[in-house]
């Protein structure tokens, strides 16, 4: 079982049973600075749209929108998509998604969890 704290201020610990796949969380050699979509996320959880109110009450349309767009931008493997079915269950730092397959890499990350669609969870650092 793995939790995260979410939800913004209201500090949700929702738990997901599966396997544990940290992705892209790489940082500047020199600055330690993070580059990862997680800081995108989270200016967005936080910026005007949602405030810091961690979006408790589902995520939208918009929201998927954004978060697929982040994805695809960052290249961060494309079979990863927001699960369009359960963004009522969706908050800041707790989305469900839709694996569809292995992503096209060398020593793919999602190899071996076959077969697919396979659903999971898009987490990262609650803003509170």
């Amino acid at each position: 079982m793995f939790t995260n704290q979410t939800g913004g201020t209201s500090c949700l610990h929702p738990e997901f049973e599966g396997v544990f796949v940290p992705i892209r969380n790489d940082c500047t050699e020199k600055e330690r600075t993070l580059l990862s979509p997680e800081n995108d996320l989270s200016a967005y959880f936080t910026g005007p749209r949602w405030k810091g109110t961690g979006a408790t009450n589902g995520l939208q349309e918009e929201d998927a929108d954004f978060i697929d767009g982040l994805l695809q931008k960052v290249s961060l493997f494309p079979t990863v998509r927001v699960d369009r079915s359960r963004l009522a269950d969706c908050h800041e730092a707790w989305v469900h998604v839709t694996i569809s397959g292995d992503e096209p890499c060398d020593s793919p990350l999602f190899g071996g969890f076959a077969p697919y669609p396979r659903p999971g969870i898009l987490t990262w650092q609650n803003s509170d």
